[in-house]
């Protein structure tokens, strides 16, 4: 027992001394996220910096972990630290100051980020090395350890939580709830760190060492990876046939699917790899020719999905990205193909070399290119539809919904990416003052709003227009209970009553066909029937969609001896399938006469 302490102490140490930059960004990053849930995950501007830090400490963690290993081959390890570093404080300062500018196209910056530091670990020690079955080795005992360490770290983790409420209730500690949050943020953010760390003992040297192939990879391959394949194909080559007996135009959403089936191929492959100089393993050889043919005609059928969407409505940075993979999966089926000594290296370096340009290249990046395209679209919809005069949205022009959706949608996805003098050029001083005062508050489901609002003449011609969502919100969040004896929430009810001064007020909240019926009964007798009040207020708005201010919603009536107010936080309004009414937040006050 004292050596097995001893041996599990020895490479404790070892982990600390060989990764003490990889250990530390996941203790900060762990840190980072505990003081962030202590402030109950409140994102005031006061503690967005814990929420970033804690986005850079987390890439920091793949990124010391890939530039160690380089270290480990070519040495500087001090100096590839400091240069990790300051690309982490580079990109920290790229991260927007306040929350309220954190709008989605950063979610395009963080996760191709993210993934391409990972990738990065894959081949960053074998670039320009000719270790063939040692960069096999390296990356298949990679994928072995991560998988163990999500079993370790579940384990663990699930233990000591475990153990903190058997405390808890046996003892009568009476520990507050967070105890349980922190516990879990640090054990899944370091303690999966260390683990992953110990599975890979003393480094490069360990993971890329030769070693008998796993059976169990061999396994999941030939009984699982591969019949998910032939399930992907056959949808997908039936799916191309209805196309062309149909001759029609291909589902925008088909292209994930070609994608998820030439993942899944490429990792089978990937997986096999070193089999192939098995003669007895002759399916491995068969599957390594016949896949890279299969994808040529889903290539196709990829590339008519994609630039179908994209000649309709424009680069997004979705589908951006979505054309950069269907870019590199082509170079990968002609390099496979074509190459007479082909590399599986070749597969992370050139999908990493892909995703670096689509973030960092000048001019044809995700971002210019997706604002480019959006601001082209922008200026075709207004043309086409004729609402320009002498430059300028007119917006007393006729138009139809789905015109003036289109129009305040590509307002609303440009002014989050801080083209106000573009979209300022389109509008005349006083709707430019209107859009300033939505830009200047970050309101960007108001600037939607405003801007849908603004068309007077709109001619309805769907509806149901799918995802169509509209929410009222009250500007003041404070409401004056001045001259009231009791407040209730009504958020939480669907049928409750409240019991005061021998009076019973039953609240009933329920939605019928879309509508959403709320009622307050006194006594059993006396009811208040709220639903009309909500439907004239809704039916005000009757075309818009988005999101829109206003001082206050709310509606009072007498009951009885009392005299009753409800203030709503917000109405919203939204038509997928069927149309439907409701509220989040509401309140109930109460007095007598």
């Amino acid at each position: 027992m004292l050596n097995k302490f001893k041996e599990i102490f020895g490479k404790t140490d070892d982990v600390l001394r060989k990764y003490p930059m990889v250990l530390l960004m996941a203790l900060l990053g762990a840190i980072s996220l505990i003081c962030f849930a202590r402030r109950n995950f409140d994102s005031v501007e006061t503690n967005f910096v814990f929420v970033k830090f804690t986005m850079v400490c987390c890439l920091g963690i793949s990124l010391m972990f890939a530039l160690k290993m380089l270290s480990q081959r070519i040495g500087g390890a001090i100096l590839l630290e400091v240069f990790g570093v300051l690309f982490l404080i580079f990109f920290y300062f790229l991260l927007p100051e306040k929350k309220i500018d954190f709008t989605e196209k950063y979610a395009f910056l963080i996760i191709p980020t993210f993934i391409l530091s990972h990738l990065l670990v894959s081949f960053i020690a074998f670039f320009g090395e000719k270790r063939e079955l040692n960069f096999w080795q390296y990356n298949k005992n990679l994928f072995i350890n991560t998988f163990l360490t999500g079993v370790f770290t579940g384990v663990l983790t699930g233990g000591v939580m475990l153990a903190i409420l058997a405390v808890d209730k046996l003892f009568d500690f009476n520990f507050n709830d967070r105890y349980y949050a922190e516990t879990f943020y640090f054990l899944a953010i370091f303690g999966s760190c260390f683990i992953f760390l110990l599975f890979n003992e003393k480094g490069l040297k360990f993971l890329e060492k030769d070693d008998n192939y796993p059976i169990i990879l061999k396994f999941f391959t030939q009984y699982i990876l591969i019949p998910l394949l032939i399930i992907y194909a056959v949808i997908l080559y039936f799916y191309s046939a209805k196309i062309l007996i149909n001759w029609e135009l291909p589902r925008g959403w088909v292209s994930y699917l070609i994608l998820a089936y030439s993942v899944v191929g490429i990792l089978a492959l990937l997986l096999v790899h070193p089999l192939k100089q098995d003669s007895t393993k002759s399916w491995v050889k068969v599957f390594s020719k016949i896949f890279y043919y299969t994808l040529i005609p889903l290539i196709v059928l990829l590339f008519t999905a994609i630039f179908t969407r994209i000649l309709e409505y424009g680069y997004t940075e979705p589908r951006y990205f979505v054309l950069i993979l269907a870019i590199w999966l082509t170079s990968v089926v002609l390099y496979f193909i074509f190459s007479g000594k082909a590399t599986i290296k070749f597969v992370p370096i050139s999908l990493f070399a892909f995703g670096l340009f689509s973030l960092i290249m000048p001019y044809l990046n995700n971002f210019s290119v997706a604002k480019r395209s959006q601001k082209t679209e922008l200026k075709k919809v207004l043309n086409d539809s004729k609402l320009l005069e002498n430059g300028k949205i007119d917006f007393h022009k006729k138009v139809s919904d789905t015109v003036a959706d289109e129009v305040s949608n590509k307002f609303d996805f440009l002014a989050k990416r801080n083209e106000k003098e573009f979209l300022f050029t389109l509008l005349s001083t006083n709707d430019q003052k209107i859009l300033a005062k939505s830009i200047e508050k970050k309101d960007y489901w108001g600037i939607q709003g405003e801007l849908r609002k603004r068309f007077t003449q709109v001619e309805t011609t769907k509806k149901f227009p799918q995802g169509e969502r509209f929410e009222i919100v009250t500007e003041n969040k404070f409401h004056s209970i001045s001259g009231y004896e009791y407040v209730a929430s009504l958020a939480n009810y669907k049928e409750g009553d409240l019991k005061f001064n021998n009076d019973n007020i039953l609240i009933s909240t329920l939605q019928q066909n879309g509508q959403l019926l709320l009622t307050i009964t006194l006594n059993g007798q006396q009811k208040w029937e709220v639903t009309p009040f909500i439907k004239q207020y809704m039916a005000k708005y009757k075309n818009q969609s988005g999101q829109i201010s206003v001082p206050e919603i709310s509606v009072e009536n007498d009951l009885g001896n009392y005299h009753l107010k409800i203030v709503f936080g917000n109405l919203i309004r939204e038509n997928f399938q069927k149309e439907q009414i409701y509220y989040n937040d509401a309140y109930l006050l109460i007095r007598r006469k």
